[in-house]
């Protein structure tokens, strides 16, 4: 087979000129091949050349402008160029050893062949020539593109060899399977069980790359229920697997708790693109497996989940490498805040629960009912409409309560420099509590959310603090 045209672009032809003058046999190889057939766009293009690749970089880039830059790493024996958009990968054909204990391998010089052998999918193990005499000629010994055609993802030799010696590879394969909506061979399925538990040599931060791939595509249940089914997960993330499973008591059971999840997290990924959102979907259920309980009245209950699946993320996040700062504490109020807009959302609720939701949730006011609603996952049709109905009920409350409280996003109309100075005060506990009690009052209704009205609160409660304004308030500061 031959793909000329469907590669026939100025910054390939020039690689190809390169690599014709230094006489060095150079292949387009991996995803861009991969993609060329499956019709995905590709900014990234990676040359393989029996030789170095480095010097066939640097050639390219003296063709390019004596100022167009070369990134070398020589560590990897690898050399980078950026140009037009495109981000150009070079690398010298290479066969690779393995250790057990390591997935780093011993490197040295090989052929094209070995270098496909090492790949990590027949569908990533295609090369396409370069060079003008043999320009688009297409090279798959592993019949990749057969895979392609039946959408499956296999390893190019034992794949048993191919995980033990790179275990992130498994990774990678259920990644691949959710991101293209593959299949997984079956030996190559079976071959990631038996070799699950050499996960644990991977660093969790290759571990978390393939997961925000994961959690990115549009259907991220896929790769996390093959995390499951392959045992992977129980080394990742423990907490989800706990979630499998139901347990039954008196002959009544609960839901299987880790496909809710999944159905969750599919449902918010239809609506929203928010990485962070989706981990909270995923996450939200997380303290169930520590806080069921059996009752003979009630049946299984979980109380509280919520708010210890809040205090779980802190700990999850920093063991599995994840970002401490914003992103862990949005997730974290997310899980905490998941049943709100449901208990408020019933019928009779006040105004003052209304606010103190948007108070809580503030700028994360949307997001959290994206999940809420994600999270009726009932069989049952009619509960789940009386649910949605009742949650766009909420929304036009919560617009209504927003736009004459405007409670999201809330800031004191009274800040504590104020009140210092309005009673002679130095830094003190009275302030905090004095605030705490103006904040209290407007998400009550008691006053609304403004100056005016919060300063006259204030003089008004400062006898309860035996506190007296420095000097006589005219009616006009009042």
């Amino acid at each position: 087979m031959n793909l000329a045209q469907d590669i026939d672009r100025p910054q390939i032809r020039l690689v190809g000129r390169a690599a014709d003058k230094l006489d060095m046999d150079t292949y387009i190889v991996g995803g861009y091949v991969r993609d060329l057939f499956l019709c995905r766009p590709s900014k990234d293009i990676d040359f393989v050349s029996v030789g170095s690749g480095i010097e066939l970089a640097r050639e390219v880039a003296r063709s390019i402008s004596p100022r167009t830059r070369v990134n070398v790493f020589r560590t990897y024996g690898t050399a980078q160029i950026k140009t037009h958009g495109l981000e150009l990968e070079f690398v010298g054909a290479r066969r690779e050893s393995y250790s057990p204990e390591s997935r780093n391998p011993e490197v040295s010089p090989g052929t094209l062949q070995d270098d496909l052998n090492r790949r990590d999918f027949t569908i990533n193990a295609m090369a396409i020539s370069v060079r003008e005499d043999s320009f688009g000629e297409l090279l798959d010994p592993f019949n990749g593109i057969i895979d392609l055609h039946d959408r499956v993802i296999r390893t190019p030799l034992d794949p048993d060899v191919t995980f033990s010696d790179d275990p992130l590879r498994m990774m990678r394969a259920i990644r691949f399977a959710t991101q293209l909506d593959f299949s997984i061979h079956p030996e190559t399925l079976a071959s990631i069980t038996r070799n699950s538990e050499r996960i644990n040599i991977i660093t969790k931060e290759r571990i978390n790359t393939e997961l925000t791939k994961i959690m990115a595509s549009a259907r991220p249940s896929i790769g996390w229920s093959l995390l499951e089914q392959t045992h992977l997960l129980s080394h990742i993330l423990p907490e989800l697997q706990a979630l499998k499973g139901v347990e039954t008591m008196e002959g009544r059971g609960h839901k299987d708790n880790f496909a809710h999840t999944l159905q969750v997290l599919d449902n918010i990924a239809r609506v929203s693109d928010n990485i962070w959102l989706r981990w909270a979907a995923l996450l939200h259920d997380v303290a169930k497996p520590v806080t069921k309980r059996w009752d003979p009245k009630l049946g299984w209950t979980f109380h509280n989940h919520n708010f210890i699946g809040e205090k779980m993320i802190p700990r999850l996040f920093s063991r599995m490498k994840m970002p401490l700062g914003e992103p862990m504490k949005y997730v974290a109020k997310l899980v905490g805040m998941h049943m709100r807009p449901q208990s408020v959302g019933e019928e009779g609720v006040t105004d003052s629960a209304v606010r103190r939701m948007l108070f809580d949730a503030g700028a994360d006011s949307d997001d959290l009912m994206l999940l809420a609603e994600a999270d009726i996952t009932s069989k049952n049709p009619a509960k789940v409409r009386r649910i949605l109905h009742g949650f766009e009920a909420l929304r036009a409350r919560m617009a209504q309560v927003e736009e004459s409280d405007r409670i999201r996003n809330f800031q004191p109309p009274v800040d504590g420099l104020e009140i210092m100075q309005t009673f002679g005060l130095e830094p003190c506990n009275t302030i905090g509590s004095i605030k705490e009690r103006i904040k209290e009052a407007i998400l009550d209704g008691q006053i609304p959310n403004d100056h005016a009205a919060a300063r006259e609160y204030m003089l008004q409660i400062a006898p309860d603090y035996n506190l007296t304004p420095i000097q006589q308030e005219s009616k006009d500061s009042l």
